[in-house]
């Protein structure tokens, strides 16, 4: 089968790999589409992957093979991909099951082959249906909103006004979602006009570019006491100690994006003073995912405005060497097998 490997001193390469033999326990899906996540191009740029790697793992897919133990949905079912979990240790326990340490398996982003490949081959417990009405586009980046979800869900239950810092795809999800839970008003740091407007058409209050100097006068102008929730979505290490200075008294930050550099602030007596409670979010759940599926059949939530690259597999070295490192692409969707 066609697949997109890492080489080793070359990159992202389009070539012939083996087709998959499944085990008594595992299932076979053809891949519909798969999207390029930000971790995606993390691990490609900073070179630690194994030399023949698969990655991808925003992938929506059609069951066509099982083991006879195989669990999960028949074959023919559209479904999408998440990680596996044990049920019994203390994240699965206590709620956190895509933290499990015990039995927790990956498709494109860990142990397992991803879905930059015509096939995947997973384990029943990974896959999710998806709903009538929802195509492979959107079902493919249903991972990208939930990752948001996830990181909303890592804050309390208090609605207010809410910041996102960063219009790449996990932010303008973040917006989107904001406005269908009730906050308000929502605001947009984003530098890029483009991005920007996206922003807006999925329901952002107000959009600034964090780059015009006066552009934290303006944010406090629509929340003069400050920000309830503030969502850093753009690796940007600065914005720590901005969202700081932003937040409200009893504010909440969340830190969605991964910044792999040392941070400082400049007044971290302000989280005292302010009492702010500082976290983080990492990846997501099946039952986030779900959920974003279900507002996608109900016309809550559309992921297309995000795609900016739509190409088949074999244009993803050329895609990431012009669009994606360069950092001109929003997200870049590929249609791989045939889509639905």
């Amino acid at each position: 089968m066609k697949a997109v490997v890492f080489r080793k001193g070359r990159g992202l390469v389009y070539e012939d790999v083996p087709d998959y033999e499944i085990a008594d326990d595992e299932v076979l899906v053809r891949v519909a589409n798969t999207g390029f996540c930000g971790s995606d191009h993390s691990l490609v740029a900073g070179g630690h992957l194994a030399d023949g790697y698969i990655l991808g793992h925003e992938i929506s897919a059609v069951i066509v093979e099982k083991g006879a133990a195989a669990s999960g949905p028949p074959v023919g079912t559209r479904v999408c991909i998440r990680p596996s979990y044990c049920g019994r240790c203390i994240n699965c326990r206590s709620g956190r099951p895509h933290l499990c340490r015990i039995a927790r398996r990956t498709t494109g982003i860990g142990d397992l082959p991803g879905g930059f490949a015509q096939y995947v081959k997973v384990f029943g417990q990974m896959l999710i249906s998806i709903p009538d009405g929802v195509d492979s586009q959107n079902a493919a980046l249903a991972e990208t909103f939930a990752a948001a979800l996830h990181g909303i869900h890592c804050t309390s239950d208090r609605k207010g006004p809410a910041l996102v810092m960063g219009g790449g795809p996990i932010g303008l999800c973040t917006v989107r979602l904001l406005k269908i839970l009730g906050y308000g008003p929502v605001v947009l740091f984003e530098p890029v006009p483009s991005k920007r407007d996206i922003g807006v058409l999925y329901g952002a209050d107000h959009v600034f570019d964090p780059l015009e100097k006066d552009a934290d006068q303006q944010a406090f102008a629509v929340a003069p006491g400050g920000y309830r929730k503030i969502f850093e979505c753009s690796g940007v290490k600065a914005n720590i100690s901005r969202a700081v200075l932003l937040a409200e008294d009893a504010g909440e930050i969340c830190i969605v994006s991964m910044i792999f550099e040392p941070v400082s602030l400049e007044a971290p007596f302000l989280i005292n003073l302010k009492e702010i409670r500082l976290t983080a979010s990492n990846s997501n759940t099946h039952e986030e995912n779900i959920q974003c599926l279900q507002w996608m059949a109900e016309g809550k939530i559309d992921a297309r405005p995000l795609i900016s690259d739509y190409a088949p597999l074999s244009r993803l070295p050329e895609l990431y060497r012009e669009r994606i490192d360069t950092g001109l692409a929003v997200k870049v969707l590929l249609q791989i097998g045939k889509e639905f």
